[in-house]
């Protein structure tokens, strides 16, 4: 992507880090304490204007992101590469600038998006650890069978219409959704789910999670889980999986404001071998 000047008026594109689970969310709620507000906080000191940052996806109160990507007109001779420094100096330690990119005033970081990656991890050994508590999902009380998962994972990819996984409260006025890739794959204790969709249903994610767990668990039949998205039958999926379990893990475009793999491999992945986990980069 070309250069963009370094003087006057300029759109920043951002690659964002944040834990969720002090945050209640993305977007900016009164007398609550969301990533939008701390951001935009952050950059207005900086500029001494306000400022109104667009995220390509609105997560909700406890998800985390590891490739949130978001845009901020301002009005700085700042150059963009030096925006990451300059920033994480003033943001508290559960937000992280990774990169910034100067991008044309036409770049939308939501609408110029082409797909979003999440990624759900469940925990399923009986016993607990507090390093995974606010990142997975402890889910050990029946076993879970992600062969069966993945399989009934596979029928969402293509064009569908998702009702059946969408929260009311949404001002979306359609669940028409096309997923491009699905898995669901075991690490030993952890098991991790992934979609990436051109877009996401407000709670798509947890709402999915809660049924397929209940399939992997024996509790409901594949098929069963496939009539209820299949026909929409919203009233049956009673279930959100809990926050902490979620994480954007990127977004795409047609072409990346950002070096190659910054929004790919950013998501640290446990290693549960031995006593304590340590990280490895995914």
């Amino acid at each position: 992507m070309a250069a963009m000047a370094t003087t006057g008026q300029q759109r920043l594109a951002l690659l964002i880090q944040y834990q969720g689970m002090a945050f209640h969310g993305w977007q900016r709620q009164v007398g609550q304490r969301t990533v939008q507000e701390v951001l935009e906080q952050a950059i207005a000191r900086v500029v001494n204007h306000p400022v109104s940052v667009v995220a390509a996806g609105r997560t909700d109160a406890g998800v985390h992101a590891a490739g949130q990507v978001a845009h901020v007109t301002v009005n700085s001779p700042i150059p963009a590469h030096r925006w990451p420094a300059v920033l994480n100096a003033r943001l508290p330690m559960d937000v992280l600038i990774r990169a910034a990119a100067a991008v044309p005033e036409h770049w939308h970081a939501r609408f110029s998006a082409l797909w979003r990656r999440y990624r759900y991890t469940l925990y399923t050994d009986p016993c607990p650890n507090l390093f995974l508590r606010g990142l997975t999902w402890h889910c050990y009380q029946y076993p879970l069978d992600t062969e069966i998962m993945q399989a009934v994972l596979l029928p969402l990819v293509g064009r569908h219409h998702l009702s059946a996984f969408h929260r009311a409260g949404s001002k979306r006025r359609h669940s028409w959704v096309e997923v491009q890739e699905v898995s669901c794959q075991r690490r030993g204790a952890l098991v991790e789910i992934e979609v990436q969709a051109s877009g996401f249903l407000y709670g798509m994610m947890r709402l999915l999670v809660g049924l397929l767990v209940q399939v992997g668990q024996g509790r409901r039949s594949p098929a069963s889980f496939t009539e209820i998205w299949q026909q929409e039958q919203r009233h049956l999926v009673k279930y959100a999986a809990p926050a902490a379990g979620l994480c954007l893990l990127g977004v795409g475009y047609p072409e990346s404001p950002f070096p190659h793999g910054l929004c790919t491999h950013a998501m640290p992945q446990f290693q549960l071998a031995t006593a304590l986990p340590h990280l490895s980069i995914a």
